[in-house]
């Protein structure tokens, strides 16, 4: 997502927090885009906090050649990780490693019984593509041709047939996810990865999927009329070429075809608040939720914006919607609901929903949760609790805006802990 200034001051009693702007998961983080589910919720894809995510990040080209081989030599890519239940209950057995690449998905590995998995990007060895794998015209599927090989066995010693081609192009719209039928998983994009990164990958989340919940793609879109639709993708192709003055011409051509599509109003009203237009947003958020009651995006989204104006029912009401219809994709929505109930002075639901928080949040993508959680436990004074949580928000945000202001807070904490020892 694009960035956007959804900021909002912490305040009860003397406790004084500085500001809290919205994010989002996928991309990671689950994000808001409508298109499907490999955008960052967004707002979101996967990036830290105050960088929301429109889901419209780029389609990986083609290198102008018909060649599946290699082009180039290239150093393969190895990635670790753990795939766990949210609910903390056992696997029912091993679980399936995808790629999901521009609508194209590949089987990558298998974990174990235990969970942990180790793939190997454009290795084939050991894995068997069932057939809900979608074709392409290379084995690296859903990736730009000049990409060979396949795709990689769970600790497989196999000889990779190498990667041709630049890798951070040609992963930059691809994530990783676990497969397991009845289940939905997190999702690890891949973009910007490189092979001398750090392969751990940390853990992925599974959820049983249950009825009656919601989903970040709205059933309308399926019934919109096809010059709708038209208007629809070229506006998120504009989006991808930075035009949102014209991606946004193009969702109100949308919701003039058809009044009821609930993803054109949602993606009309972030740019709508993009362009600071906070009250047309918040209509359009609105149409979206009529005409869609079970499409998350728009509540979260104009979740941010009751958050930016402080108005902490209204963004408690909205956040609670959301983690009724969807209580394992968006950490942010925990976040967004600790905030306002940390406001309103209801410290135990606040408590309650930043421990969501920082359970979801398995690898750590947003800061700020750690921020919150350490004022709730200063709050019950348990200053000892308070300042390993502030330590890990400077940690994983050192150089933020309200980085000194923690600091201060952190040496009088010391102060306390020590004389209490």
């Amino acid at each position: 997502m694009t960035p956007r200034n959804l900021a909002a001051l912490l305040v009860t009693a003397s406790l004084i927090l500085p500001a809290l702007p919205a994010f989002a998961q996928k991309a990671g983080t689950t994000s808001t885009g409508t298109g499907s589910s490999t955008g960052t919720t967004g707002t979101g894809t996967g990036t830290g906090i105050g960088t929301p995510n429109t889901g419209t990040t780029g389609i990986p080209g083609s290198t102008g050649t018909t060649n599946t081989r290699p082009t180039m030599a290239s150093t393969p890519i190895f990635l670790t990780g753990r795939v766990a239940m949210d609910d903390g209950s056992e696997l029912p057995g091993p679980v399936t490693i995808e790629r999901a690449c521009n609508g194209s998905t590949h089987t990558e590995g298998y974990t174990d019984m235990k969970g942990t998995f180790g793939i190997q990007l454009g290795n084939e060895a050991g894995v068997f593509q069932d057939a809900t794998d979608s074709p392409s015209r290379s084995s690296m599927s859903g990736m730009a041709p000049g990409m060979g090989g396949g795709s990689g066995g769970a600790l497989s010693s196999g000889s990779s047939s190498g990667m041709g081609g630049s890798q951070d192009r040609m992963l930059m719209n691809c994530e990783l996810r676990a497969k397991l039928p009845g289940f939905r998983s997190q999702s690890i994009m891949l973009a910007g990865r490189r092979p001398m990164d750090d392969p751990d990958l940390g853990t992925i989340l599974m959820h049983r999927e249950a009825p009656g919940e919601g989903s970040t793609v709205s059933a309308t879109t399926l019934n919109a009329p096809k010059a709708a639709r038209k208007a629809f993708d070229k506006g998120q192709e504009l989006l991808k070429k930075n035009k949102p003055a014209d991606a946004r011409e193009e969702f109100e051509k949308a919701v003039q075809i058809d009044q009821a599509y609930a993803a054109a109003w949602c993606e009309l009203g972030k740019l709508q608040a993009e362009f600071g237009d906070a009250d047309m947003a918040r209509g359009s958020f609105r149409v979206a939720m009529k005409s869609d009651p079970k499409f998350v995006n728009p509540y979260l989204e104009l979740s941010m914006l009751s958050l930016n104006d402080k108005k902490w029912q209204e963004t408690a009401d909205l956040t609670d919607q959301v983690l009724r219809l969807d209580p394992f994709d968006y950490p942010q929505a925990y976040l967004f609901n600790a905030a306002a109930k940390y406001n309103m002075g209801e410290v135990d639901a606040a408590e309650k929903s930043i421990k969501e928080a920082d359970r979801l949040d398995t690898r750590h993508q947003y800061p700020e949760v750690a921020h919150l959680y350490g004022a709730v436990l200063q709050y019950r004074k348990d200053y000892a609790g308070a300042v390993l949580q502030y330590r890990a928000y400077l940690k994983m945000a050192p150089d933020a805006e309200d980085a000194p202001t923690v600091r201060k807070q952190l040496e009088s904490l010391d102060k306390l802990t020590t004389a209490q020892k």
